[in-house]
């Protein structure tokens, strides 16, 4: 979990702030931009699409609204594309209305309108009293790169649930006979400190409901912004430079069946300073009984999928040293043999493992006016901006996206008549479902 006690969560807040936070000068006004590029192996640039298919697509599917993204954009993996996400708060006049005067590059207008999160709607539907069903499920841990699992591995732990009744009108006085047994144990995970941005009040964001709308593929972020609005500092203008801006696609390819060692490879990626792969697959042995198979990248025990977020330079650089990170020299990697295949005898068509892979990016602080040499010297500065970027990817175990499309070898059994035939894309395959 990512979740804290508030003295701790206090604590990595102030660490994560610029220099003048931890004198007591934090700045009244505090932009937060993260970006985003994420890859899913075999599906087209969303950005690109909302030309063309995305736009057909969109039409068939009730208008755009099914495509317009909103805050928060860049946490989790999505389609292939590039993601931005904007938070401001203002203390001088928090929730008001503000504007980002944005580079042409970004292809996304002159400006972009951060608005306050809209009111939450209480979701007025009931729980109805039922039955709850007698359930076992079993996890089996695995980590690091590999052709061959090793020694100690994997570390099991099994959680078997009696069913009885459940009353959620009722609280826990609604449980009549349910109980939750556990055996075996699993790695103590790694704490991260969440230093995201969420949807509160005092805030306004971007992308948003009324002014959400696809990154561009090809967009940049590089270039001069001025962020307007009442009671914005005057002075709060900024450049953001070519090192703080999208990072390149995360090309992560898989080869190898599942009941083999499965060969990961991808080429260097500008500005990644470490890398991280996980994978996941469920399975269903019975109607009751599942079994969890988790993996990680680390050389050592614990590291699971909270380590996705985005990091500090601390923390990566710890990691790194610990051998929990890979290396930014690091282009491959081995998921150890037959741990993602069919170990609680389910079916063969059962959903695949899925991998996820991130790419860190750098973390960047501009604060104005910026911080003087002589210490003595009085300090209070109106704004600051945090700039954060990552590259993300998730593939399919068993599904080679990456060479859909490439030409298969000829019959030579024909002396090399017959014409070489392509393997469908993911592209083509949507292109065909709507009739384009």
């Amino acid at each position: 979990m990512r979740r804290a006690t508030p003295l701790i969560t206090l604590a990595a807040t102030l660490l994560a702030l610029p220099a003048a936070s931890q004198q007591g000068k934090a700045p009244p006004t505090n932009l937060y931009i993260d970006v985003a590029t994420h890859n899913m192996a075999g599906m087209p640039d969303m950005g690109a699409m909302m030309g063309g298919l995305g736009g057909f697509m969109a039409k068939r599917m009730g208008g755009n609204e099914a495509f317009k993204p909103t805050y928060p954009s860049t946490r989790a993996a999505g389609m292939t594309g590039q993601y931005l996400d904007i938070a401001l708060h203002n203390a001088l006049k928090p929730g008001v209305e503000a504007q980002d005067q944005v580079p042409s590059g970004l292809n996304l207008g002159r400006s972009l309108t951060l608005l306050p999160p809209e009111p939450v709607r209480q979701d007025k539907s009931t729980l109805e009293a039922g039955t709850v069903p007698d359930v076992e499920l079993t996890i089996r841990e695995y980590w690091g790169c590999g052709a061959a699992v090793r020694p100690g591995q994997p570390k099991l732990a099994s959680i078997r649930v009696k069913g009885g009744l459940i009353n959620p009108k009722k609280g826990a006085a609604g449980m009549a006979g349910i109980s939750v047994e556990s055996s075996g144990s699993l790695s103590k995970g790694l704490y991260v400190p969440d230093r995201d941005i969420d949807l509160k009040p005092g805030f306004v964001y971007w992308p948003n409901r009324q002014h959400g709308r696809q990154v561009p593929a090809g967009a940049r972020l590089a270039g001069g912004h001025q962020i307007t609005g009442s009671g914005i500092p005057a002075s709060m203008s900024f450049n953001v430079d070519e090192a703080a801006d999208f990072m390149p696609k995360l090309g992560l390819r898989a080869q190898g069946d599942a009941a083999d060692a499965v060969s990961l490879a991808w080429p260097s990626v500008t500005r990644a300073r470490a890398y991280f792969i996980t994978g996941m697959r469920m399975e269903m042995a019975s109607e009751r009984s599942y079994t969890l198979t988790v993996w990680s990248s680390a050389d050592v025990a614990g590291a699971g999928s909270e380590l996705h977020a985005y990091l500090t330079g601390g923390a990566i650089d710890k990691w790194l040293k610990q051998k929990i990170l890979l290396p930014a020299s690091a282009t491959s990697c081995m998921v150890p043999k037959g741990i993602f295949a069919s170990a609680a005898g389910g079916e063969a068509g059962m959903v695949p493992a899925m991998l996820m892979m991130t790419a860190y990016g750098p973390e960047h602080w501009i604060t104005y006016p910026p911080k003087p040499a002589d210490p003595k010297q009085p300090w209070n500065p109106e704004w600051s901006v945090r700039l954060r970027a990552k590259s993300t990817a998730t593939a399919m175990l068993g599904l080679d996206f990456g060479e859909m499309g490439m030409p298969q070898e000829q019959d030579e059994g024909d002396g090399g008549k017959t014409p070489p035939q392509k393997r469908p894309n993911m592209k083509g395959l949507l292109k065909g479902l709507l009739g384009g």
